[in-house]
């Protein structure tokens, strides 16, 4: 035990001339409580990976942070979009929240704020279908956060949607109407009811625009005339003609704000594909010169294939007439008598709150109407497994079997 221990003691952990035999000596023969000899080399290798791994995992981190930062912003650009224009996710949140404790505590009625709050989120739930789990699994501060990206991507959004809207929509107008002087995006005393042709389309429904009397009551904003939010201009209805005796035929049908929906969700350039406001025969000569355009030069990928966006939606429509108006007028949110919040909430609950299935289908029908206008006449999204289980090639097979079981049961 004496030579042993002497053995170990004169050996130095640094020493570099050990060579591979005394290394395995050592192994048999070491203290247990001693380091074994290991090169200053190879130790030094050892730590520098070490730290190369650290490294990679701190960029992989940050990369992963950043991609979130990423798709949340991404994601985000579509709420105000297709869910909500002016109310904040954390109301539509706690909203959600609220509702889910108080079913389990009482049965307390909610009031219509509550309720257009609830389907807010709904429609956010349906918009993002990741959301939902995604709040659950995150503490506190990491949902603000979400919900911060979300937000910012979402006013993003809306901030270039006004900018671009607002010259598209002026030479719209200027093309369509050919006015005099020409209207200009720039300047706000050439829109609004300054212009004829403006105040024409921005005209109430239930007034006649081409009346002297009632073109000087809005212009002098009157008591008689009051132009506000509970007013559906004329710039909405198939044609610009308004039937006063059915206010509903031909409403949110017409051309401009074709053209303002596809400039946003689809492009720019395949607005200029809108021909007329009849119900899509069109469509399909449209289409085809689309994709021959398409295949000359690469464009960039369409809102609506970010967001996954088959279906044109009612608030995705809200969103559009609310940013027609106002590339149209010189209002802001709140002008005079006129409230744009309470607008689209009333475009919103025109969709929304229907009294019975016959205006159900109607509403169906005209959403049918917007789909095949923007996207064409791919249904596939439709072909529900009820629905493929009684197509031919199905039903044949089906028959194939039943012969096969009929046959064997003769036998």
């Amino acid at each position: 035990m004496t030579s042993l221990n002497s053995t170990t003691s004169n050996s130095n952990p640094s020493d570099e001339t050990d060579s591979e035999d005394s290394g395995a000596q050592l192994l048999i023969r070491i203290d247990p409580s001693q380091p074994i000899p290991t090169s200053t080399k190879a130790r030094a290798k050892r730590r520098i990976a070490a730290l190369e791994e650290e490294l990679e995992t701190l960029r992989q981190e940050r990369g992963t942070k950043q991609r979130k930062t990423t798709y949340y912003v991404a994601q985000g650009r579509a709420i105000r979009r297709m869910v909500v224009l002016y109310t904040s996710l954390e109301d539509l949140v706690n909203e959600n929240d609220r509702r889910y404790e108080s079913m389990r505590l009482t049965d307390a009625p909610s009031t219509p704020e509550q309720d257009n709050l609830q389907s807010g989120y709904l429609e956010l739930a349906r918009t993002l279908p990741w959301l939902h789990a995604k709040l659950g699994q995150l503490n506190h501060e990491e949902c603000e956060d979400m919900l911060k990206k979300l937000k910012k991507g979402a006013d993003a959004a809306r901030g270039d949607d006004t900018s671009s809207l607002k010259d598209l929509v002026a030479g719209w107008v200027n093309q369509e109407f050919r006015p005099s002087p020409l209207i200009r995006s720039d300047d706000k005393h050439s829109r609004g009811f300054a212009s004829d042709v403006c105040g024409k389309l921005l005209c109430p429904a239930e007034w006649d625009w081409d009346q002297t009397r009632v073109k000087a009551g809005i212009r002098d904003r009157t008591s008689e005339y009051i132009v506000s939010e509970n007013s559906w201009p004329l710039f909405m209805y198939e044609n610009y003609k308004v039937n006063r005796d059915n206010l509903e035929e031909g409403f949110l049908k017409s051309k401009l704000l074709v053209l303002a929906f596809k400039a946003i969700f689809t492009s720019p350039s395949s607005a200029k594909e809108v021909e007329g406001d009849g119900d899509g025969a069109d469509i399909l000569e449209n289409n085809r010169r689309a994709r021959r355009k398409s295949d000359q030069a690469k464009v960039k990928t369409c809102v609506a294939s970010i967001i996954n966006m088959r279906k044109v939606t009612p608030r995705s429509i809200a969103y559009i007439v609310r940013f027609a108006l106002s590339g149209i007028s010189s209002w802001r949110t709140v002008d005079a008598d006129f409230d744009y919040e309470i607008f689209w909430t009333n475009i919103v609950a025109f969709f929304e709150v229907v009294p019975g299935p016959v205006t159900r289908r109607r509403i169906d029908k005209l959403l049918e109407w917007w789909t095949r206008k923007i996207f064409g006449t791919n249904h596939r999204q439709d072909l529900t497994p009820e629905i493929v289980s009684q197509m031919s090639v199905n039903a044949l097979a089906e028959q194939r079997r039943t012969l096969e079981d009929t046959a064997f049961d003769s036998e």
